[in-house]
């Protein structure tokens, strides 16, 4: 039980490898259960007894501590989500930093095998905790490592992207990590289909009310924050980190199919990569993974994608156990660690770069993939004559009493036998291709290798008759009709990256607006990052629809104050435009290398 500065004791597990005289530490704080997650067993091998990445650790010499946040199982304090530095939004005596140098501290004078050197380490909330270490770092912290962690959770991380809410994943979060300490509560779920549970309850504030959700301090902050306010901006890490982050050497690790932190690590490193004197020791891991993958999961494939090998221990053995040792042992100086090592996905290998991203740059430019007429695609502009006269578009009519579904159904809740959320990143989307409300564009078949680094971008021309929308794209590489090895792939719709914009914020997140019903109106929708080569045979295809449901709220598509509160009657039908002529060209640039 180690005293913060506060009084504060919070449970901490200390695991030494037998035998050593001095050894440096890593430091993971979780609010998942220190003692959950070192799985404690009377084994002596420390492979049966922890998960790989800290068995790893701990046999290459490593002293593990992990400790439980205030608030949570062990510990003593009161626990808030992702709690913000003091300041505007903490007026406490601590937070994530202190405590963590508190507990460096504490290790200093009271772990004699401590030789003075430690790295903070964590996924998803333990990667939140890891990076709070940097803002107020203790003089012994020479090293930290953030997997997928959460970084802005408005803008593109857990609990909304680009305003839209993403209702299920939030819910079941609230009930699991703040119903109570010490037991992960599990989401209770009214039917067996998710889908048919939200849309009875109408809205979000519907499904609080319905499960006494909204007794809950963090769904109650939540729903009163739906804009991005001082609320969120305030606690953005990649802002933070752009001010404040000391020059720690700092390994940032992505997954590319990551369902719930997908824009973290790498925003985090662009943060503290705008520094010139950072650039040297902020390095970043682009890996083919889900959300758990690098840490706990088999990296040699992920739902129809196989590697050539276990990626997860590749990137452990090969970068993260060379990482930490060339910061945290003494007696290994020198090791050469890539700024940049990313693996692509289509041609299954691994890439060392000097920075990230490689295309959409001043240097290497995007190149533009154009909407056409027979919902086609190609890379040729619209024609200058006839598309310069009369707009052309494509139209549907979305209607939120049969919104389109983020998988197929049924759809499961997390405690249920079935539950597919890891993978569905990954899955199949002819599910939606057919759908009446769902624009699918395919480009004809690929001549050669397409290779892509970095982050695609859509540029939309739209008109709805509501006045506000959601807007979702899908970057999608169609497999060949028949895959040889493989039969499961023939046609596969494999996503590469999607995104959803709420038409209300395309100005200005902090200041919603209505949208102009019949006008067109242009949006800039950012796409979650691609590391990917698409091959001869292939086609590139591009799906357009103005529902994510249940994994995000409804728009009503008529404009309300707050969508998780709108009532039955603001739901209304509404016609989509998409426009593809030559002053309202709909694209998508995409981060093109040779």
């Amino acid at each position: 039980m180690i005293p913060m500065r506060d009084g504060v004791r919070l449970y901490s597990l200390i695991i030494v490898p037998q035998g050593i005289a001095t050894a440096p530490v890593v430091l993971e704080r979780t609010p998942y259960s220190a003692a959950g997650l070192a799985q404690v067993t009377s084994s002596s091998d420390a492979a049966a007894a922890l998960h790989p990445l800290h068995a790893d650790l701990v046999g290459n010499q490593y002293i593990l501590v992990i400790q439980d946040v205030r608030g949570k199982f062990g510990s003593e304090g009161e626990y808030v989500m992702n709690l913000p530095l003091r300041g505007p939004l903490n007026d406490g005596p601590a937070d994530h930093a202190t405590d963590a140098w508190d507990t460096i501290e504490w290790l200093q004078h009271n772990l004699p095998e401590f030789n003075g050197c430690v790295a903070t380490l964590g996924l998803s909330y333990d990667g939140f905790t890891a990076l709070m270490s940097l803002l107020e770092p203790h003089p012994a912290l020479k090293a930290c490592v953030a997997m997928n962690p959460m970084v802005d959770c408005w803008i593109g991380d857990d609990f909304f992207h680009n305003g839209a809410f993403r209702q299920l994943p939030t819910a079941e979060y609230a009930v699991r990590q703040t119903s109570g300490k010490s037991v992960v509560g599990s989401w209770p779920g009214q039917r067996y289909d998710e889908y048919e549970s939200w849309l009875l309850a109408g809205s979000a504030s519907g499904m609080g009310q319905a499960l006494g959700l909204d007794r809950l301090p963090f769904w109650q902050r939540v729903l009163a924050h739906p804009d991005y306010d001082a609320h969120w901006s305030g606690q953005a890490l990649d802002r933070l980190l752009r001010d404040r982050a000391p020059d720690v050497p700092t390994l940032h690790v992505q997954s590319l199919w990551d369902a719930e932190d997908i824009y973290g690590a790498i925003a985090a490193y662009a943060a503290m990569q705008s520094s010139a004197t950072r650039g040297k020791n902020n390095h970043l891991v682009i890996g083919p993974w889900s959300h758990p993958a690098p840490f706990f999961l088999d990296g040699a494939e992920l739902g129809p994608l196989k590697f050539s090998s276990d990626t997860a221990v590749w990137f452990r053995q090969r970068v993260l156990l060379p990482f930490l040792n060339a910061h945290l042992k003494k007696s290994q100086p020198g090791i050469s660690i890539p700024s940049v090592v990313a693996f692509e996905t289509g041609s299954n290998t691994w890439h060392e770069y000097d920075t990230w991203p490689r295309a959409g740059t001043a240097t290497v430019p995007y190149r533009k993939l154009f909407l056409k007429n027979g919902f086609k695609l190609t890379f040729d502009p619209p024609d200058s004559t006839a598309a310069a006269q009369t707009p052309a578009f494509d139209e549907f009519v979305s209607n939120p009493a049969k919104p389109v579904t983020y998988q197929p159904r049924p759809i499961r809740p997390k405690s249920a036998p079935g539950y597919a959320w890891e993978g569905w990143l990954v899955g199949d989307q002819r599910f939606a291709s057919d759908r009446p409300d769902v624009l699918t564009y395919t480009s004809d078949m690929l001549t050669v290798h397409l290779r892509l680094a970095g982050q695609p971008v859509v540029h939309l021309f739209a008109a709805t008759t509501g006045t506000d929308v959601d807007w979702i794209i899908k970057l999608i590489d169609v497999q060949p009709d028949e895959v040889p090895g493989n039969e499961g792939l023939g046609g596969y719709q494999l996503p590469l990256a999607m995104e959803i914009l709420r038409g209300r914020y395309r100005d200005t997140p902090s200041k919603p607006s209505p949208v102009p019903s019949g006008e067109v109106v242009y949006y800039r929708i950012a796409l979650p990052q691609v590391s990917h080569s698409i091959a001869p045979g292939h086609r590139l295809m591009i799906q357009v629809q103005c529902s994510w449901f249940p994994l995000y709220d409804r728009n009503p598509q008529r404009y309300v104050p707050r969508i998780a509160f709108a009532q039955p009657q603001d739901y209304v039908k509404a016609t989509q435009r998409v426009f593809r002529s030559l002053n309202m060209a709909t694209c998508i640039e995409l981060p093109v290398i040779d």
